[in-house]
C-alpha cells in the first residue's frame, strides 16, 4: 500500500505539515518578522512547484525507482549481504540521513556548490517556507547523490519513501518560526533537529552558518564537531541570511534563480584558495 500510494502519501504529509507549522507560527511566533509573508511566500512556494516539476522531468522514478532497480539487479549492500528487513529499513534511513549531512557540508565547502546552496540561506526571514527554498540545480544534484547512495546501499524502496517523507517533514519543522519552551528544546534536540538548533545555521555570522548541518537527526553535528548550541547574538537579535543579498527585491523568484550566477565576497575568497 505504501509503495502504491507513494505520491498521495507524500503530498498529503507535505500539505499537513506545511499547514500545521504555518498555523503554529501564527499562534506561537518565535521571532517577529519585519518582512511580511506576502513578500516572501509567493517565491518560496513557487520554488517548490518548480523543483518538483524539474525532478519529475529529469528523474521520473527518483529514489524509489533507484531502489527497485538495485533490487532487480542485485546491487548494493543489503542486496548482497542477507539482512533482516527491519534492520535494513532502519540502517537505510540512518545512513541516508548521514549522507545528506555530508552532502550539506559539501555544499558549504565547495565554492560552486555554495553558489547554488546560498539561495536557501539568502532568505531574509526564517520560517516554514525557508525549508522549501532550494535552487532547482541544487535539487537535481542532491537527487543524483541520493540515487547513488540508494543503489550503493541497496536500500529497500519502503525505507526510501520513509526517509524522504521524514526529511521533508523535519525540514519544514526545523525551519519553523515557532516558540518551543527551552526545556522541551533542550531535550528534543538530542533526538531531532529543532528550530532553535537549525536557526543557528541561518545566522549571518560565517562560523555559525557553517555549523548545525543536520536536517533530521542531530547526532551527526555532535559526532563530527559541527554543533553550536546557541547563536552569539541570541535567537531574537541574530541576523538571518547572508551579506550579499539583503535587498528585499532579492526575494523575487527571478532574482532568486539568478543568484548562483552572481559573484560574492565569499565566492571570491574561496576561489582564491
Amino acid at each position: 500500500m505504501l509503495l502504491t500510494h507513494e505520491p498521495v502519501i507524500r503530498g498529503a504529509v507535505f500539505i499537513v505539515i506545511l499547514l500545521a507549522v504555518a498555523v503554529w507560527e501564527i499562534v506561537a511566533e518565535r521571532r517577529h518578522q519585519s518582512i511580511s509573508r506576502r513578500q516572501r511566500w509567493p517565491a518560496n512556494l513557487a520554488i517548490v512547484v518548480l523543483d518538483t516539476m524539474v525532478v519529475r522531468l529529469v528523474f521520473p522514478l527518483a529514489g524509489v525507482g533507484a531502489a527497485f532497480l538495485a533490487s532487480e539487479r542485485g546491487w548494493g549492500l543489503f542486496n548482497i549481504v542477507e539482512t533482516p528487513v527491519w534492520l535494513a529499513l532502519v540502517l537505510s534511513v540512518l545512513i541516508l540521513d548521514l549522507a545528506i549531512y555530508f552532502q550539506h557540508r559539501l555544499f558549504h565547502a565547495i565554492p560552486w556548490l555554495w553558489r547554488l546552496h546560498r539561495m536557501h540561506h539568502a532568505d531574509l526571514e526564517f520560517d516554514v517556507t525557508t525549508g522549501l527554498r532550494f535552487h532547482p540545480l541544487e535539487i537535481l544534484i542532491s537527487m543524483g547523490i541520493k540515487l547513488i547512495a540508494v543503489m550503493l546501499l541497496g536500500a529497500p524502496a519502503v525505507s526510501v519513501i520513509i526517509f524522504e517523507v521524514i526529511l521533508n517533514a523535519t525540514s519544514m519543522f526545523n525551519h519553523g518560526n515557532v516558540n518551543l519552551p527551552a526545556s522541551v528544546d533542550r531535550w528534543l534536540r538530542f533526538l531531532l533537529v529543532t528550530p532553535d538548533m537549525h536557526r543557528v545555521h541561518h545566522s549571518i555570522v560565517r562560523r555559525e552558518t557553517d555549523s548545525n548541518f543536520g536536517f533530521n537527526i542531530p547526532w551527526w553535528d555532535r559526532l563530527f564537531g559541527t554543533y553550536i548550541d546557541q547563536p552569539t547574538g541570541g535567537h531574537l537579535k541574530m541576523v538571518i541570511g547572508i551579506e550579499q543579498f539583503r535587498d528585499s527585491n532579492d526575494l523575487r523568484l527571478g532574482r532568486m534563480l539568478l543568484q548562483p550566477f552572481k559573484n560574492s565576497v565569499r565566492d571570491e575568497r574561496q576561489e582564491q584558495r
